[in-house]
């Protein structure tokens, strides 16, 4: 059917536009995943959408789509604990990136863990590149994640048009509603708590109405340079949610650490991994800010695990 008639109602600019219904989202984003539109009308999309900002029932409809179209992580064993999603598409420019520290961390505690992502910033460092130099390559397809490991898939995996559409902006220059999407993305047939975060604040109302109306687990704080995993230097307000019902579990402290004991100047993937290696070996201090992420995601695993489905 194509999206030209949805380009009209979003392609007005930023007061003309008007917003799209859930399953009108649907629909659309569905079209562009399963690469039913011309390269023009994706470039119409992802520009009208970055003028106009996406609304709280336009992101629900985009992950409608994407859910219902990628490979999915099987189900763990009955009982076990929800799968933790770590989304990593941002990386490292000025500090270590430590998502992979932090996924190594949860599964130390038990928890299964699955990252998933792909380049979408230039030159900088991805936390899939640390995990592949401390062992932990790319799965081939989705499969079951056991308690205590960390698996890892490329965005391509998971679904190819995804993947394609984050790679627009290295075309427009532009973020789009795909650069959201992964980041709430949950793909997998079990519970899962989906640990993100945002870096401009007028994202964080977006980002806590999508977890409400989807009923959603999930983790959100102010990220390290757009990762999941909290800035070592600070100790950041925590969101959760629970079948999309909120809860404050920190307020965020004031101050900004100078120094963070043991944290490597060198960001690069071989002091990333030296130092992350070294810090499960209980040779350097864990961060604080990390400990600290680390106990709210075990405590809400265990909410998510002990609380009965309605």
């Amino acid at each position: 059917m194509g999206i030209s008639q949805y380009i009209k109602e979003i392609g007005r600019g930023a007061r003309g536009a008007k917003a799209l219904d859930r399953a009108q989202a649907a629909d659309l984003f569905g079209q562009v995943l399963d690469g039913r539109v011309t390269d023009l009308e994706v470039g119409a999309f992802c520009v009208a959408m970055r003028i106009k900002g996406e609304t709280p029932d336009e992101m629900c409809g985009f992950l409608d789509a994407t859910h219902a179209r990628v490979a999915a992580v099987p189900a763990g064993p009955a009982g076990s604990p929800p799968l933790v999603v770590l989304p990593s598409y941002n990386g490292a420019r000025k500090l270590p990136v430590l998502t992979p520290l932090l996924a190594l961390l949860l599964a130390r505690e038990g928890l299964p863990v699955l990252l998933h992502g792909m380049r979408t910033e230039a030159r900088r460092v991805l936390a899939s590149d640390v995990l592949e130099a401390l062992g932990t390559p790319a799965l081939a397809a989705p499969q079951t994640i056991a308690p205590g490991t960390v698996a890892h898939l490329r965005t391509e995996t998971l679904h190819p048009g995804l993947a394609r559409l984050l790679s627009v902006r290295e075309v427009v220059g532009l973020r789009n509603p795909a650069h959201s999407v992964v980041k709430l993305l949950a793909p997998c047939a079990s519970p899962a708590l989906v640990v993100t975060s945002y870096t401009h604040p007028e994202y964080f109302d977006l980002l806590c109405a999508t977890f409400a109306a989807r009923g959603m687990h999930a983790l959100l704080s102010r990220g390290l340079e757009g990762e999941a995993a909290a800035d070592p230097r600070r100790a950041p307000r925590y969101d959760a949610f629970v079948r999309g019902a909120h809860q404050v579990l920190e307020e965020q402290r004031p101050g900004t650490a100078d120094e963070v004991p043991g944290l490597p100047t060198d960001i690069g993937v071989d002091a990333t991994a030296a130092y992350t290696r070294r810090v499960l070996a209980g040779e350097a201090p864990v961060p604080e800010a990390l400990q600290r992420q680390v106990e709210h995601i075990l405590r809400l695993s265990r909410q998510i695990t002990e609380e009965p489905n309605p």
